[in-house]
Protein backbone atom coordinates (compact mmCIF):
# COMPACT_ATOMS: atom_id res chain seq x y z
CA UNK A 1 0.00 0.00 0.00
CA UNK A 2 1.34 3.40 -1.02
CA UNK A 3 0.38 6.31 1.18
CA UNK A 4 -0.35 9.71 -0.31
CA UNK A 5 -0.56 13.29 0.88
CA UNK A 6 -2.83 15.98 -0.53
CA UNK A 7 -2.73 19.75 -0.65
CA UNK A 8 -6.21 21.07 0.09
CA UNK A 9 -7.31 24.17 -1.83
CA UNK A 10 -10.60 25.97 -1.37
CA UNK A 11 -12.50 26.25 -4.64
CA UNK A 12 -15.30 28.77 -5.07
CA UNK A 13 -15.93 27.57 -8.62
CA UNK A 14 -14.89 23.96 -9.22
CA UNK A 15 -15.39 24.16 -12.98
CA UNK A 16 -13.13 27.19 -13.39
CA UNK A 17 -10.41 25.81 -11.08
CA UNK A 18 -10.34 22.43 -12.86
CA UNK A 19 -10.01 24.21 -16.21
CA UNK A 20 -7.19 26.39 -14.87
CA UNK A 21 -5.17 23.54 -13.36
CA UNK A 22 -5.81 21.38 -16.44
CA UNK A 23 -4.27 24.09 -18.61
CA UNK A 24 -1.02 24.01 -16.65
CA UNK A 25 -0.61 20.23 -16.66
CA UNK A 26 -2.80 18.72 -13.89
CA UNK A 27 -5.05 15.74 -14.61
CA UNK A 28 -8.41 14.95 -13.03
CA UNK A 29 -8.27 11.76 -10.92
CA UNK A 30 -11.58 11.76 -9.00
CA UNK A 31 -14.69 13.91 -8.63
CA UNK A 32 -17.80 13.68 -6.45
CA UNK A 33 -20.74 13.73 -6.00
CA UNK A 34 -21.65 13.20 -9.62
CA UNK A 35 -24.84 15.27 -9.72
CA UNK A 36 -23.39 18.41 -8.14
CA UNK A 37 -19.60 18.05 -7.67
CA UNK A 38 -18.08 19.60 -4.56
CA UNK A 39 -14.66 17.88 -4.52
CA UNK A 40 -12.19 17.19 -7.33
CA UNK A 41 -8.90 15.33 -6.90
CA UNK A 42 -6.27 16.37 -9.43
CA UNK A 43 -2.60 15.46 -9.79
CA UNK A 44 0.48 16.62 -11.64
CA UNK A 45 4.20 17.21 -11.12
CA UNK A 46 4.19 14.51 -8.37
CA UNK A 47 1.65 16.57 -6.41
CA UNK A 48 -1.96 15.68 -5.57
CA UNK A 49 -4.46 18.48 -4.94
CA UNK A 50 -7.92 18.32 -3.40
CA UNK A 51 -10.12 21.08 -4.76
CA UNK A 52 -12.89 21.44 -2.16
CA UNK A 53 -15.85 23.84 -2.24
CA UNK A 54 -16.55 23.36 1.48
CA UNK A 55 -13.12 23.90 3.07
CA UNK A 56 -12.16 27.28 4.51
CA UNK A 57 -8.34 27.19 4.16
CA UNK A 58 -6.62 30.31 2.78
CA UNK A 59 -5.15 30.14 -0.75
CA UNK A 60 -1.67 28.50 -0.78
CA UNK A 61 1.29 29.02 -3.08
CA UNK A 62 2.44 26.22 -5.41
CA UNK A 63 5.91 26.08 -6.94
CA UNK A 64 6.23 24.15 -10.19
CA UNK A 65 9.85 23.12 -10.67
CA UNK A 66 10.98 22.68 -14.27
CA UNK A 67 13.96 23.29 -16.51
CA UNK A 68 11.56 23.99 -19.42
CA UNK A 69 9.40 26.88 -18.16
CA UNK A 70 8.43 27.82 -21.71
CA UNK A 71 6.23 24.71 -21.87
CA UNK A 72 3.99 25.83 -18.99
CA UNK A 73 1.28 28.47 -19.43
CA UNK A 74 3.01 30.19 -22.35
CA UNK A 75 6.20 30.71 -20.39
CA UNK A 76 4.68 32.78 -17.59
CA UNK A 77 6.61 32.38 -14.33
CA UNK A 78 3.96 33.66 -11.89
CA UNK A 79 0.17 33.63 -12.11
CA UNK A 80 -2.94 33.03 -10.02
CA UNK A 81 -5.80 30.51 -10.13
CA UNK A 82 -9.46 31.61 -10.08
CA UNK A 83 -9.54 30.65 -6.39
CA UNK A 84 -6.49 32.76 -5.53
CA UNK A 85 -3.74 30.12 -5.45
CA UNK A 86 -0.42 31.66 -6.49
CA UNK A 87 1.56 29.56 -8.97
CA UNK A 88 5.29 30.17 -9.44
CA UNK A 89 7.41 28.39 -12.05
CA UNK A 90 10.98 27.94 -10.79
CA UNK A 91 14.11 26.08 -11.98
CA UNK A 92 14.13 22.37 -11.13
CA UNK A 93 17.92 22.14 -11.24
CA UNK A 94 19.58 24.31 -8.61
CA UNK A 95 21.66 26.98 -10.28
CA UNK A 96 25.04 27.58 -8.65
CA UNK A 97 25.72 31.30 -8.43
CA UNK A 98 29.01 32.61 -7.06
CA UNK A 99 28.70 36.32 -6.27
CA UNK A 100 31.46 38.78 -7.01
CA UNK A 101 33.90 39.03 -4.11
CA UNK A 102 33.65 42.19 -2.00
CA UNK A 103 37.24 42.53 -0.89
CA UNK A 104 38.23 43.74 2.55
CA UNK A 105 40.92 43.25 5.17
CA UNK A 106 39.49 41.37 8.13
CA UNK A 107 40.83 39.73 11.28
CA UNK A 108 38.67 37.35 13.34
CA UNK A 109 39.83 36.80 16.92
CA UNK A 110 39.07 33.65 18.90
CA UNK A 111 38.84 35.78 22.05
CA UNK A 112 35.71 37.58 20.81
CA UNK A 113 32.69 37.18 23.07
CA UNK A 114 30.45 36.28 20.12
CA UNK A 115 32.85 33.69 18.68
CA UNK A 116 30.80 30.52 19.27
CA UNK A 117 27.14 29.83 18.53
CA UNK A 118 25.18 26.58 18.83
CA UNK A 119 24.43 25.16 15.40
CA UNK A 120 22.74 22.00 14.14
CA UNK A 121 22.97 18.79 16.19
CA UNK A 122 24.47 20.72 19.11
CA UNK A 123 27.69 21.52 17.22
CA UNK A 124 29.47 24.78 18.01
CA UNK A 125 30.22 27.16 15.13
CA UNK A 126 32.51 30.14 14.68
CA UNK A 127 32.16 32.26 11.56
CA UNK A 128 35.72 33.08 10.52
CA UNK A 129 34.67 35.59 7.83
CA UNK A 130 31.54 37.26 9.28
CA UNK A 131 30.59 39.30 6.20
CA UNK A 132 31.58 36.39 3.89
CA UNK A 133 33.13 38.82 1.40
CA UNK A 134 29.78 39.57 -0.17
CA UNK A 135 28.66 35.93 -0.13
CA UNK A 136 31.59 34.58 -2.14
CA UNK A 137 32.95 32.34 0.67
CA UNK A 138 32.10 30.89 4.06
CA UNK A 139 34.76 29.76 6.53
CA UNK A 140 33.62 27.96 9.68
CA UNK A 141 35.43 26.68 12.76
CA UNK A 142 33.29 23.74 13.92
CA UNK A 143 33.63 22.12 17.34
CA UNK A 144 32.01 18.88 18.57
CA UNK A 145 32.81 18.64 22.31
CA UNK A 146 31.30 15.19 22.82
CA UNK A 147 32.11 12.56 20.20
CA UNK A 148 30.42 9.36 19.11
CA UNK A 149 28.20 8.32 16.17
CA UNK A 150 27.03 11.27 14.07
CA UNK A 151 23.34 11.31 12.98
CA UNK A 152 24.18 12.18 9.39
CA UNK A 153 22.58 11.08 6.09
CA UNK A 154 24.03 10.52 2.63
CA UNK A 155 24.00 13.96 1.05
CA UNK A 156 25.77 16.23 -1.41
CA UNK A 157 26.41 19.93 -1.94
CA UNK A 158 25.87 21.94 -5.10
CA UNK A 159 28.97 24.03 -4.60
CA UNK A 160 32.00 25.47 -6.37
CA UNK A 161 34.58 24.35 -3.81
CA UNK A 162 34.55 22.75 -0.36
CA UNK A 163 37.34 21.91 2.08
CA UNK A 164 37.22 19.93 5.31
CA UNK A 165 40.42 20.34 7.36
CA UNK A 166 40.68 18.32 10.59
CA UNK A 167 42.16 20.70 13.16
CA UNK A 168 41.85 18.58 16.29
CA UNK A 169 40.72 15.02 17.07
CA UNK A 170 39.45 12.74 14.30
CA UNK A 171 36.35 12.11 12.22
CA UNK A 172 35.21 9.02 10.27
CA UNK A 173 33.96 9.73 6.74
CA UNK A 174 32.81 7.83 3.64
CA UNK A 175 32.60 9.10 0.05
CA UNK A 176 31.03 8.00 -3.21
CA UNK A 177 33.38 5.83 -5.31
CA UNK A 178 36.28 6.37 -2.86
CA UNK A 179 36.29 3.03 -1.07
CA UNK A 180 35.66 2.07 2.54
CA UNK A 181 35.10 4.58 5.38
CA UNK A 182 38.31 6.15 6.68
CA UNK A 183 39.57 8.27 9.55
CA UNK A 184 40.51 11.91 8.94
CA UNK A 185 43.09 12.75 11.61
CA UNK A 186 44.32 16.10 12.91
CA UNK A 187 46.35 17.79 10.18
CA UNK A 188 44.62 15.82 7.40
CA UNK A 189 42.09 17.29 4.99
CA UNK A 190 39.77 16.42 2.12
CA UNK A 191 38.28 18.40 -0.68
CA UNK A 192 34.67 17.53 -1.47
CA UNK A 193 34.12 17.99 -5.21
CA UNK A 194 30.74 19.36 -6.30
CA UNK A 195 27.88 16.89 -5.69
CA UNK A 196 29.99 13.96 -4.46
CA UNK A 197 27.79 11.90 -2.12
CA UNK A 198 29.22 11.54 1.36
CA UNK A 199 28.39 10.93 4.99
CA UNK A 200 29.91 11.67 8.39
CA UNK A 201 29.85 8.50 10.51
CA UNK A 202 31.63 9.13 13.78
CA UNK A 203 33.66 11.77 15.60
CA UNK A 204 36.12 11.87 18.49
CA UNK A 205 35.66 13.96 21.61
CA UNK A 206 36.76 17.56 21.07
CA UNK A 207 36.67 17.29 17.28
CA UNK A 208 37.46 20.57 15.57
CA UNK A 209 37.41 21.14 11.82
CA UNK A 210 37.84 24.12 9.53
CA UNK A 211 35.28 24.06 6.72
CA UNK A 212 35.53 26.30 3.65
CA UNK A 213 32.65 26.64 1.17
CA UNK A 214 32.35 28.61 -2.07
CA UNK A 215 29.91 30.28 -2.40
CA UNK A 216 28.72 31.01 1.14
CA UNK A 217 25.10 30.13 0.30
CA UNK A 218 24.83 26.72 -1.37
CA UNK A 219 22.33 23.90 -1.63
CA UNK A 220 22.60 20.65 0.35
CA UNK A 221 20.55 17.72 -0.98
CA UNK A 222 19.79 14.44 0.80
CA UNK A 223 20.21 11.33 -1.35
CA UNK A 224 17.71 8.77 -0.02
CA UNK A 225 18.66 6.14 -2.60
CA UNK A 226 22.43 5.80 -2.47
CA UNK A 227 24.14 3.60 0.10
CA UNK A 228 27.75 4.24 1.10
CA UNK A 229 30.28 2.83 0.57
CA UNK A 230 29.42 2.27 -3.08
CA UNK A 231 30.25 -1.03 -4.77
CA UNK A 232 32.21 0.86 -7.43
CA UNK A 233 35.69 2.25 -6.73
CA UNK A 234 36.87 5.04 -8.99
CA UNK A 235 39.38 7.36 -7.26
CA UNK A 236 40.12 9.14 -10.56
CA UNK A 237 36.48 10.06 -11.14
CA UNK A 238 35.81 13.73 -11.80
CA UNK A 239 32.85 15.59 -10.38
CA UNK A 240 32.23 18.70 -12.46
CA UNK A 241 35.93 18.78 -13.36
CA UNK A 242 37.22 18.18 -9.81
CA UNK A 243 38.55 15.05 -8.11
CA UNK A 244 38.28 13.88 -4.53
CA UNK A 245 41.50 14.52 -2.62
CA UNK A 246 42.52 13.06 0.76
CA UNK A 247 45.69 14.66 2.09
CA UNK A 248 47.46 12.92 4.98
CA UNK A 249 49.78 14.93 7.20
CA UNK A 250 52.01 11.91 7.90
CA UNK A 251 52.76 11.49 4.19
CA UNK A 252 53.41 15.17 3.46
CA UNK A 253 56.64 16.59 2.05
CA UNK A 254 57.89 20.03 3.05
CA UNK A 255 59.24 22.67 0.65
CA UNK A 256 60.53 26.26 0.87
CA UNK A 257 57.58 28.69 0.89
CA UNK A 258 57.13 32.03 -0.86
CA UNK A 259 57.62 33.72 2.54
CA UNK A 260 61.29 33.91 3.55
CA UNK A 261 62.17 31.60 6.43
CA UNK A 262 59.04 29.45 6.06
CA UNK A 263 58.40 25.96 4.74
CA UNK A 264 55.09 24.50 3.57
CA UNK A 265 53.35 21.25 2.74
CA UNK A 266 51.05 21.17 -0.26
CA UNK A 267 47.81 19.21 0.12
CA UNK A 268 47.42 18.42 -3.60
CA UNK A 269 44.08 20.20 -3.68
CA UNK A 270 45.17 22.72 -6.33
CA UNK A 271 45.68 19.84 -8.78
CA UNK A 272 42.61 17.89 -7.66
CA UNK A 273 40.33 20.92 -7.94
CA UNK A 274 41.72 21.76 -11.39
CA UNK A 275 43.07 25.07 -10.11
CA UNK A 276 39.90 26.20 -8.35
CA UNK A 277 41.67 26.47 -4.98
CA UNK A 278 44.98 25.74 -3.28
CA UNK A 279 45.38 24.65 0.34
CA UNK A 280 48.73 24.59 2.13
CA UNK A 281 50.08 24.42 5.68
CA UNK A 282 53.07 26.67 6.46
CA UNK A 283 55.44 27.00 9.42
CA UNK A 284 58.60 29.01 10.17
CA UNK A 285 62.00 27.36 10.23
CA UNK A 286 63.00 29.33 13.35
CA UNK A 287 61.38 31.59 15.94
CA UNK A 288 61.40 35.37 15.58
CA UNK A 289 61.30 35.31 11.78
CA UNK A 290 60.28 38.53 10.03
CA UNK A 291 59.17 38.21 6.42
CA UNK A 292 59.50 40.78 3.69
CA UNK A 293 56.41 42.75 2.68
CA UNK A 294 54.42 41.01 -0.04
CA UNK A 295 51.01 41.09 -1.71
CA UNK A 296 48.97 38.70 -3.82
CA UNK A 297 46.87 38.67 -6.99
CA UNK A 298 44.42 35.94 -6.03
CA UNK A 299 40.74 36.66 -5.59
CA UNK A 300 40.61 35.34 -2.00
CA UNK A 301 43.43 34.65 0.46
CA UNK A 302 42.29 33.21 3.79
CA UNK A 303 44.59 32.19 6.65
CA UNK A 304 43.86 30.42 9.94
CA UNK A 305 46.39 30.33 12.79
CA UNK A 306 46.39 26.70 13.93
CA UNK A 307 49.22 26.96 16.46
CA UNK A 308 51.61 29.53 17.91
CA UNK A 309 51.53 33.29 17.60
CA UNK A 310 52.73 36.11 15.32
CA UNK A 311 52.21 39.74 14.43
CA UNK A 312 50.45 40.68 11.18
CA UNK A 313 51.64 43.96 9.68
CA UNK A 314 49.51 45.43 6.87
CA UNK A 315 49.83 48.77 5.11
CA UNK A 316 47.42 51.34 6.53
CA UNK A 317 46.22 49.21 9.48
CA UNK A 318 47.37 48.77 13.10
CA UNK A 319 49.59 45.76 13.81
CA UNK A 320 47.50 42.72 14.78
CA UNK A 321 48.68 40.28 17.45
CA UNK A 322 47.51 36.86 16.33
CA UNK A 323 47.37 33.64 18.34
CA UNK A 324 46.04 30.11 17.95
CA UNK A 325 42.45 30.18 16.65
CA UNK A 326 42.60 33.58 14.95
CA UNK A 327 41.94 34.04 11.23
CA UNK A 328 42.43 36.77 8.65
CA UNK A 329 41.64 37.68 5.05
CA UNK A 330 44.03 39.76 2.93
CA UNK A 331 42.52 41.52 -0.13
CA UNK A 332 44.50 41.48 -3.39
CA UNK A 333 47.14 44.20 -3.72
CA UNK A 334 47.41 44.94 0.02
CA UNK A 335 50.99 44.64 1.26
CA UNK A 336 51.53 42.63 4.42
CA UNK A 337 54.24 40.81 6.35
CA UNK A 338 54.68 38.55 9.37
CA UNK A 339 56.86 39.46 12.36
CA UNK A 340 57.75 37.94 15.75
CA UNK A 341 56.70 34.47 14.63
CA UNK A 342 56.85 31.84 17.38
CA UNK A 343 58.73 28.61 16.72
CA UNK A 344 55.50 26.57 16.93
CA UNK A 345 53.56 28.81 14.51
CA UNK A 346 51.48 26.85 11.99
CA UNK A 347 49.23 28.45 9.38
CA UNK A 348 46.48 27.01 7.20
CA UNK A 349 46.21 29.03 3.98
CA UNK A 350 43.49 28.77 1.33
CA UNK A 351 43.71 30.69 -1.94
CA UNK A 352 41.14 30.97 -4.72
CA UNK A 353 41.93 30.44 -7.50
CA UNK A 354 44.68 27.96 -6.75
CA UNK A 355 47.27 29.56 -9.01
Amino acid sequence: MTNQAQVVIRSKNLHDDMAFFGKIGFLLDQIYPSDNPEVAIISGYDLQIRLDKNCDTPPPAIHILTDSPELINDGKTEFKSPGGTIIKVLPKTHQLQIPETKHKFEVRKLSGNDSWVIGRAGMLYRDLIPDRLGGSIIASHIHIPKGGPVPDMVHYHTIGFQLIFCYNGWVKLVYEDQGEPFILNAGDCVTQPPEIRHRVLEASDNLQVIEIGVPACHMTTIDHEMELPTKSYDPERKFYGQQFCHHKKEEAQWHPWRMDGFQFRDTGINKASNGVAAVIVAQPLNSGIQTQATSHRADILFTFVMHGKMKLNTDGYPVKDLVKGDAFVIPPGLKYRFTECSNDLELLEVTLPGS
